[in-house]
């Protein structure tokens, strides 16, 4: 239980990163705190009225809105649990209670067990089928998507390497795309250089998308070179790289803050400016495939 409870904290502290800056998010948490498995546990065993609330099953249609300070149950609302939650908005209280409901309904208030269940389940040749094996029933839980839950997970999952060694394996498997992700491989000719040109969305994980263009570079990159603790294939670092190298509050170097995609690129110091299509003395499709699969610093 102590785990679960831990975990269910964990989840919820990065559920509230999601749709805004890191260090807002964090400033928001630290002077308002966040949803916690205790206080719910605690909430729910008063069988609250709302007929939402008895199982992860029903809860569902809630829309909470903490701004208008309704709900589509207002006979319930005045004594609904939900409110007491100071979270950053009415999205995050629904994602709270549904993912508590989850794991108490749906794991039986076990979620690490649940997991060895579903990854038992798979067995262990498929590392995406693995991950769809977790991702697959959780994707239901209010207000989190593919992206958010891939990204939590893979924490988790590579959290205890030394005991768990199979869910390191699968949770460093794991590719999160977001848009500076993809507006990264878009800006940089990366997309157009293997034909792959999408929106980002849910093409991103498709065939030929941005992950599958992010597993063939981290094959071709050995990870060891960086920390011989490191597994020889490793894609979740190299996405996280990619993002700590755009993320405004990160290393902020390729991003819409700093880069007009209507204008060729003028940061000469960035590691991959020799082969980046917005240099102005842009390199052809074939050149740029071949220098961004070999090319170690565009990873780091």
């Amino acid at each position: 239980m102590n785990s679960t409870a831990g975990l269910f904290d964990w989840m919820m502290d990065s559920f509230s990163f999601q749709g805004i800056s890191d260090n807002v998010a964090y400033s928001f948490i630290e002077s308002n705190g966040n949803a916690t498995w205790r206080k719910i546990k605690s909430q729910l065993a008063a069988q609250p009225t709302c007929p939402l609330l008895p199982s992860y099953w029903t809860f569902e249609g809630c829309r909470y809105d903490k701004t208008s300070k309704s709900c589509s149950q207002p006979n319930h609302l005045a004594s609904c649990p939900l409110p007491s939650h100071p979270l950053r908005n009415g999205r995050l209280n629904q994602t709270a209670f549904s993912l508590y409901l989850f794991i108490r309904d749906q794991t039986k208030s076990d979620l690490v067990g649940w997991i060895d269940e579903r990854l038992e389940e798979t067995g262990t040749a498929d590392c995406r089928a693995s991950q769809e094996a977790l991702i697959g029933p959780m994707r239901h839980i209010f207000g989190v998507s593919d992206k958010v839950l891939a990204m939590s997970l893979s924490t988790v999952l590579m959290a205890d390497r030394a005991n768990r060694p199979r869910w390191f394996d699968i949770g460093s498997q794991m590719i999160v795309v977001d848009t500076l992700v993809h507006n990264f491989l878009k800006r940089t000719g990366i997309l157009a250089a293997f034909e792959a040109a999408h929106v980002y969305g849910p093409k991103c994980y498709q065939h030929g998308g941005c992950s599958e263009i992010l597993r063939r570079a981290a094959e071709c990159i050995d990870a060891r070179a960086f920390n011989n603790g490191f597994p020889q294939n490793f894609p979740r670092l190299i996405q996280h790289a990619l993002w700590r190298y755009c993320a405004a509050d990160e290393l902020d170097i390729c991003n819409a803050n700093n880069t007009n995609d209507t204008q060729y690129c003028t940061n000469n110091t960035c590691d991959i400016y020799s082969i980046c299509r917005r240099n102005s003395n842009n390199i052809s499709k074939s050149q740029a495939r071949q220098s961004i699969l070999v090319r170690r610093k565009v990873l780091i």
